[in-house]
């Protein structure tokens, strides 16, 4: 098995470097000959996307959740359903009564969420030996007991149903348990897993769980060659930001696991290929004349995105022009690859929702978890002695590193920002920057070669009190109120998190004292919100403290995967002393 193994690696380590040779001779003019992909959705996503339609026409918009409809099973084969559907009485819009739909629904749906069964995992103790050593208060600590328990509410696992008739479901058959992030996100996502497993489960002492969780999302690799952005068919035309390489190296230190990271591997470098070839991959021109190839986030769809399409349309609506209407389906779905769904940051008009543009955009915080996976991949591979693939990723990360440093830092700014590729996205452009403030301005300082620079640390830690993101209750996204949900005065847990480690591993005294201060204020945030509501939020708004978020496409969610984590993370790293008060102040 090592052999195959070692036969397999060397095969992914040649064959990325011809890839690598033959596109860097082509760097200017390979995007100019991109065509824009579609992947093709099943015939049950297609039927379901119909009866959301139905269902919109006959509840109304108050409300109303489209996902809620492509997240149901069918009962029987999905042609006896559409025969069944096609012969319902409908008005002269396409409605059908409440009374009729709910009964068709009855008698040939399962429910959403039907198709997965709760489970409690494994590892799963209700207070692990070592837990949170630092928090001395019996307060905080029956608290963070509470939260740790959540694990078994969102803890799932695939039901036999969909493994034996998969084409009845728009879940995917994941082979082992998961955790969800809850509510109306019944399924697996992939960024989310990440803040899941590094944060919470870790924290939680809950390794074979973690294990799990990235079996599962190796498995979308094998399958689809990149992980998707969650685990539905309707999910396969994007990914989301690229993590998994950061999930195996946090759960390779806490368990010394060599066999995972020598399994892992080929999936790694699979999706190192993913986002750094096709569509994705950008070569541009810094005011040197020197070429610098990045990435950037762009979906393999230009149709309403079926967990979204009654919304999608009515957004879509005052476009006329065909293909304009496609691209902006496409930025739709593009931008929900990235995480940050939605925002005006990917806006040319930030009052015009039409004019998202996120695949004319080159990330900061996209090509900074990039260069964290080429640091990861370097690591990794030399654990396992393949000393060749490391050295190959050690100089990808410094090629990488030189371009972030050329293309994203604004060195008047102490800020790293988004680079703009203009009105036409598939030539090669010298830079264009804005100096609009949005939180991902500060992500690279998670990475190491930016946070083990003191100068670096010091000129961003000056930029970020002086930007405004800091607020009462954490930090904003942005400081544009326009009602999308990654604005202000949102604030998210991954954001903070980010951030507040970047700066303690800086090792500076005061980036720890000012890490130190956001946790607090958002550990006191998410406990407010806890005691008014008995739940964990998704979101926040920092403006006050205990204060839901809102905004976006869907009420406020609750669960919830990745703020259970970062809490657990924050009191891990910071502990709580018995008369340090926990209280909004």
């Amino acid at each position: 098995m090592e052999v195959f193994l070692s036969y397999n690696l060397i095969f992914y380590s040649l064959f990325s470097c011809f890839l690598f040779f033959f596109v860097s001779s082509m760097a200017v003019t390979e995007a100019s000959s991109q065509c824009s992909p579609v992947k093709p959705t099943t015939p049950l996503v297609t039927f379901l996307d119909r009866l959301q339609e139905t269902a919109f026409k006959t509840y109304g918009n108050s409300d109303f959740d489209p996902k809620l409809y492509v997240d149901l099973s069918l009962k029987f084969n999905l042609s006896d359903t559409e025969e069944a559907f096609k012969k319902l009485p409908r008005s002269e819009n396409g409605s059908v009564s409440v009374e009729v739909l709910e009964g068709f629904m009855g008698e040939y749906m399962l429910g959403a969420g039907e198709d997965l069964v709760e489970v409690v995992p494994e590892d799963y103790v209700p207070e692990p030996t070592g837990f949170l050593p630092k928090v001395e208060s019996p307060e905080v600590r029956a608290w963070a007991l509470e939260v740790h328990s959540l694990w078994k509410n969102l803890s799932r696992k695939v039901s036999n149903r969909v493994r034996d008739r998969p084409d009845l479901h728009t879940l995917l058959p994941l082979p082992n348990p998961m955790v969800i992030p809850g509510s109306r996100f019944r399924e697996v996502y992939y960024w989310d897993s990440y803040w899941v497993i590094r944060l919470g489960l870790l924290a939680s002492k809950m390794h074979e769980t973690a294990k799990a969780i990235v079996a599962n999302l190796i498995s979308l690799i094998d399958e689809y060659g990149y992980v998707l952005n969650g685990a539905r068919a309707y999910y396969s035309n994007r990914s989301q930001p690229p993590l998994l390489s950061s999930m195996i190296y946090e759960i390779y230190k806490r368990t010394g696991d060599k066999e995972m990271v020598r399994k892992s591997l080929p999936a790694l470098l699979k999706e190192h290929q993913f986002w750094n070839s096709g569509i994705h991959k950008m070569t541009i021109q810094d005011d040197q004349a020197c070429n610098h190839t990045l990435s950037r986030y762009y979906a393999m769809w230009d149709k309403p995105r079926p967990e979204s399409s009654t919304n999608d349309k009515e957004s879509a609506s005052k476009i006329l022009d065909v293909s304009e209407k496609q691209q902006f389906y496409r930025e739709l779905a593009s931008t929900a690859e990235s995480g940050w769904d939605f925002s005006t940051r990917w806006m040319r008009n930030s009052s015009d929702f039409t004019t998202l543009a996120t695949t004319s955009i080159l990330p900061v915080d996209l090509n900074a978890f990039i260069l964290k996976m080429e640091l990861d991949i370097a690591s990794l591979a030399k654990v396992i002695g393949e000393n060749t693939i490391s050295e190959r990723f050690v100089e990808a990360s410094q090629g990488r590193k030189k371009a972030m440093d050329s293309v994203f830092w604004n060195a008047k700014m102490g800020q790293w920002v988004d680079y703009w590729l203009g009105d036409n996205s598939t030539s090669c452009k010298k830079l264009q920057t804005r100096t609009s403030v949005f939180a991902s301005n500060f992500v690279p300082l998670w990475i190491e070669l930016f946070n083990s620079d003191a100068s670096v640390v010091e000129k961003v830690m000056e930029s970020f009190q002086s930007s405004g993101l800091l607020c009462s209750a954490g930090i904003a996204t942005s400081l544009t109120n326009s009602g999308q949900q990654w604005d202000f005065p949102n604030g998210w847990a991954p954001i903070q998190h980010m951030i507040v480690e970047g700066l303690v591993r800086s090792g500076l005294k005061e980036a720890r004292l000012m890490a130190e201060d956001i946790a607090m204020r958002w550990i006191r945030t998410n406990y407010a919100a806890y005691k008014n509501t008995s739940t964990m939020l998704e979101k926040y708004d920092v403006e006050e403290c205990g204060k839901i978020g809102g905004g976006g496409e869907y009420i406020p969610q609750t669960g919830f995967g990745w703020t259970n984590g970062v809490v657990l993370a924050f009191l891990e790293e910071f502990g709580w002393t018995k008369d340090q008060k926990l209280d909004c102040q």
